[in-house]
């Protein structure tokens, strides 16, 4: 096992201005069947938030929440960050750390479930950074999917109890949300069963043996099939049912970005106010304790080079989705 000698943050990335939406926005979509309506659409939940996502402040949260920790364990490594699609750039948290004599460094993704999206393309975005760094860049090794860590499983296990605290728990239904991805990159991918798995964990761990999976922040083209329900969709479905109260947990995002407070928070919460419905929105893991411990726990089981499997995907593992011609 390489000596490591700093950890590397890697995120989504988010504009934190108005002039950066539509910019950040081409650089998510670029190369992908998107129609620019729909992109129009989606800058447009940016704008109701005044051009700002909370994503990168929400990072730089969990990166003190992070220092502060390992300072308190004596874990001495230094934290870097980088964006895969707007600043601060992966690239050039690869090359300041190339500057600073960083030699073999762990990534921390903000994902905890393996997919293309999730997992693959942001090694792929590893490799890439590396290569525009060119020769003297560091080695950089991703930490594994930790879907089913006990640490995070706490976390939102406490976040969705919390919820639950403001509701008529015996009358309430439970859904766990999650990005829903295109069909052709679920096949392939252990995403599906990840979630799944980390859904009925969660649920174990507050007792509530009945729970089901929605997805939400669907970006495809209509033709394209991708994993439903959408939560909008099966809020309308159980309000038929007779449902009046439900919790949702968005079990498939690390913090309260903007998929979460404007997919959520807004359409959702206005698509239950229209039935009728009660609706409690459980918190992400965000800073919590439990999984900043569980990082903390990450990195260092790679130092010890002990836990699961942290190697490449198998070959064929978490495919891109398939591209219309």
């Amino acid at each position: 096992m390489p000596a490591y000698d700093a950890l590397l943050l890697i995120s989504f990335g988010g504009p934190e201005q108005p002039d950066e939406v539509l910019p950040f926005l081409e650089n998510v979509l670029r190369g992908r069947d998107v129609p620019r309506e729909r992109m129009l659409e989606v800058a447009e939940h940016y704008f109701h938030f005044g051009g700002r996502s909370p994503i990168n402040g929400q990072n730089r949260e969990l990166i003190a929440a992070l220092r502060d920790d390992f300072d308190q364990h004596g874990l001495t490594l230094p934290i870097y960050w980088g964006n895969r699609n707007w600043a601060p750039y992966l690239a050039g948290a690869v090359r300041q750390m190339q500057a600073d004599g960083v030699r073999n460094a762990l990534a921390l993704v903000t994902s905890a479930f393996g997919s293309y999206s999730g997992c693959r393309q942001y090694r792929e975005d590893i490799c890439e950074a590396r290569v525009q760094v060119g020769a003297g860049a560091p080695n950089i090794d991703k930490i594994r999917s930790f879907y089913n860590h006990p640490g995070f499983i706490d976390a939102m296990a406490q976040r969705v109890h919390q919820a639950f605290a403001s509701v008529d728990q015996a009358a309430t239904r439970l859904i766990f949300t999650a990005h829903s991805i295109p069909m052709s990159m679920s096949a392939g991918s252990p995403y599906l069963a990840q979630i799944r798995e980390a859904c009925r964990l969660v649920a174990q761990a507050i007792e509530r043996p009945t729970w089901e999976l929605a997805f939400q922040s669907r970006s495809g083209p209509p033709g394209q099939p991708w994993l439903e329900p959408d939560i909008n969709d099966r809020l309308r479905q159980i309000a038929g049912e007779g449902v009046r109260s439900v919790v949702i947990a968005p079990i498939g995002f690390l913090s309260d970005h903007m998929e979460v407070v404007y997919d959520l928070d807004t359409e959702a919460r206005a698509t239950a106010q229209q039935l009728g419905m009660t609706l409690a929105r459980a918190g992400t893991v965000g800073t919590h304790p439990s999984f900043i411990a569980a990082v903390r726990d990450l990195v260092v089981e790679r130092f010890n080079a002990t836990g699961p499997d942290p190697n490449m995907c198998a070959e064929g593992c978490c495919p891109a989705p398939a591209r219309r011609p």
